[in-house]
């Protein structure tokens, strides 16, 4: 049996078009919208497009700003995306595999941000008056997040049934 299964392929694409889209919203806030120079655009009374250099991980975590530690933080997410980039290869079940192909494409337009800028672009915030739900995020973060979200509720869901014989645990007491 081949290691690359059309479900893999599928994976793979989505988790490449999920880089590429980050990449592109990427390059359209630094480039032609010139998000950093500009300063916020209100979208809707709820949502802005506002630039933000993430020197950090998820939720600003970590935070590096010397090349030791920003070095640091690559090595670090590069081996969280090789380990997802593993488990897509023993994952057989789809809806797994996609789910971790959203987690890799996310993880590598953040990876690519920090190994080219050193600092991870983000520019999406969500926010209720004052009020904030988030940090300011980007496409890549809705991915990995989104993509950890579906392996959580698909394992709740998804649970192993006793063998049939077996008692339940709730039968067992």
């Amino acid at each position: 049996m081949s290691l690359l299964t059309r479900e893999r392929l599928i994976g793979f694409a989505l988790a490449l078009v999920t880089f590429g889209l980050d990449r592109g919203v990427k390059a359209w806030v630094a480039g032609p919208l010139a998000l950093a120079e500009r300063g916020p655009i209100a979208v809707t009374g709820f949502f802005n497009l506002r630039w933000t250099q993430n020197l950090g991980v998820s939720l600003g975590l970590f935070s590096a700003s010397s090349s030791e530690g920003k070095l640091a933080l690559l090595a670090m997410t590069g081996l969280l995306a090789l380990g997802v980039f593993v488990w897509m290869m023993r994952e057989k079940v789809q809806g797994e595999l996609l789910a971790l192909a959203l987690v890799l494409g996310g993880a590598l337009g953040n990876i690519y941000d920090r190994f080219m800028r050193g600092y991870v672009i983000d520019y999406a915030d969500l926010h209720f008056g004052e009020w904030r739900p988030f940090l300011i995020f980007n496409l890549a973060d809705v991915a990995i997040s989104l993509g950890v979200l579906i392996l959580l509720a698909r394992s709740l869901i998804s649970r192993e049934k006793p063998a049939s014989g077996m008692p339940s645990p709730s039968e067992t007491h």
